[in-house]
C-alpha cells in the first residue's frame, strides 16, 4: 500500500482548472479531497492569492518517487515554469507524506519540510483527516493549534468545487 497526502496550489491562470488537472492525474487513486481554500502567498508575498486543496491518495503500485513524478507531470501539463522559489505558479503539487517514509534526498524531502508551518496545508488536511499525524512532528491538529490566529485568518474556505 502507498498512501500519500498531496498539497495542491495554484495562483496563475485558471487556478481552479489547474487544481482539477492535478486531481485528474491521481483520480483512480483518490481517497479524499478537501474543500478549496483561498490563501495569501507564502514566501514571496507580492503575488496573487492561491487556491489550495489537499488530497489523500492510495495506490499499492506507487512509492514516494512515483507520487513525486505524478505531481511533476501534472505541473508540466499545467505549463508550470520554475523561475523564482516560492514565486507564482500555475500548479504546485507537493508530496506532504507517504506512508511515514522519511527522505533526506534534496529532490524529495519527506515529510515535506514546510508542512508544520503552513496553515494553507494544515487547514485543508485537517478537514479530511482530522486525526492524521505528520511523521516526526505529531498530530496535525496540534500543529494547526500552534499557528498564529492572524495566519489562520488568511486561509479562507471557498464555495468552489473540485469534484
Amino acid at each position: 500500500m502507498s498512501r500519500a497526502v498531496l498539497s495542491l496550489g495554484s495562483n496563475l491562470g485558471d487556478r481552479l482548472g489547474f487544481l482539477k488537472l492535478a486531481l485528474d492525474a491521481v483520480r483512480p487513486a483518490l481517497v479524499a479531497v478537501s474543500s478549496v481554500y483561498e490563501t495569501k502567498a507564502w514566501g514571496v508575498e507580492d503575488q496573487p492569492d492561491f487556491l489550495n486543496a489537499v488530497c489523500v491518495v492510495d495506490d499499492p503500485a506507487r512509492d514516494h518517487w512515483a507520487w513525486l513524478r505524478t505531481g511533476q507531470a501534472a505541473e508540466q501539463a499545467a505549463g508550470r515554469v520554475r523561475e523564482l522559489r516560492w514565486g507564482p505558479r500555475t500548479l504546485d503539487v507537493d508530496v506532504v507524506t507517504v506512508d511515514g517514509v522519511r527522505s533526506e534526498d534534496p529532490e524529495l524531502l519527506l515529510p515535506h519540510p514546510g508542512t508544520p508551518d503552513r496553515a494553507s496545508v494544515l487547514v485543508p488536511w485537517a478537514e479530511i483527516e482530522p486525526d492524521a499525524a505528520l511523521p516526526g512532528h505529531g498530530p496535525i491538529a496540534t500543529l494547526l493549534a500552534a499557528r498564529p490566529a492572524d495566519e489562520l485568518a488568511t486561509v479562507r474556505r471557498t464555495d468552489l468545487k473540485l469534484s
